[in-house]
């Protein structure tokens, strides 16, 4: 049911229920790790736009960080590549890192900025390249069926370091940062991170009060579909042991992990694609996805 249905009264029930998690995170920070169809569909895109201006007029400092798969596919098709992945990470040679940080850096962080500069914010799109703030090195994966072996997947980084003073000096000015996942090496290499990662390194690096990251999924669910919340990180082990947790979550619940365990207070695994789906979780008694607790 949209707002507009609502009842006069019921409105202003609405907007009270957000009073108290309005004062409770008042200038603190939450880092949004966008992607899935709420970057796709014009009007959840709209609606994340909305949500990200409003959570900075109400005082919260919101960083955005984004992906862009879809995006990245569909330009690798029209110039003749084929995507190629192993063990769930792009294979990213010089001519793809290329493509990567065209899309990344300019058409996927300037159309998110664009969306949220219409919406009556002040948003500045980044890269880990600007400051050199997010630096990296080349990622060394280990084959999962000849352990010991080492994959060469390219260009693809792990960050080595994260130099919060760029993101704050912007917050101060009441700009929104709005980031592409790429990092620098020591000599100047370009490097394409996982976005999850750096979104939760960086809610580590600013001591964010909350990392949100948006799916395509309710959240975490058990073996019988069931929505899981209130979890903690002894809980999570616990449901990757038995299988409970697989697949395309592991590396979402693996920065859920790491951030929780490094001092962020909170983060929510929410369902990006239900409107105002960032607005329900941070400022109204019910959410919409899984809540992980440091504690």
């Amino acid at each position: 049911m949209s707002i507009a249905n609502l009842s006069p009264g019921d409105k202003a029930k609405v907007i009270a229920e957000a009073l108290p998690y309005i004062q409770r995170f008042w200038d603190k920070t939450v880092v949004i790790k966008y992607g899935g169809n709420a970057m796709t569909d014009p009007v959840l895109k709209a609606a994340f736009a909305r949500d990200v201006v409003l959570l900075k007029l109400v005082g919260l400092n919101p960083v955005v960080v984004h992906g862009g798969g879809p995006q990245i596919e569909d330009l690798l098709r029209r110039v003749g590549k084929k995507g190629e992945f192993i063990q769930g990470m792009r294979v990213t040679d010089a001519e793809t890192m290329d493509l990567v940080e065209m899309v990344l850096g300019g058409q996927v962080n300037k159309d998110i900025v664009n969306l949220i500069n219409q919406a009556g914010g002040k948003a500045v799109g980044l890269t880990g390249k600007d400051g050199r703030f997010i630096r990296a090195k080349k990622l060394l994966m280990e084959s999962q069926d000849k352990p010991g072996d080492v994959i060469d997947i390219g260009q693809v980084g792990e960050i080595t370091k994260i130099d919060p003073s760029l993101i704050s000096f912007l917050d101060s000015g009441d700009f929104i940062p709005v980031i592409a996942p790429i990092g620098v090496g020591s000599e100047g290499e370009t490097y394409n991170i996982n976005a999850d990662v750096v979104a939760g390194k960086l809610a580590e690096v600013l001591k964010a009060e909350k990392l949100v990251l948006l799916t395509n999924t309710p959240g975490v669910l058990d073996k019988n579909g069931n929505l899981l919340t209130g979890l903690t990180p002894k809980k999570i082990d616990a449901l990757v042991a038995d299988g409970t947790l697989s697949g395309g979550m592991l590396p979402k619940i693996a920065s859920a992990l790491d951030a929780a365990r490094s001092g962020v207070k909170s983060v929510h695994i929410i369902d990006g694609r239900v409107e105002h789906a960032l607005l329900l979780e941070i400022m109204t008694d019910q959410g919409v996805g899984t809540l992980i607790q440091s504690a």
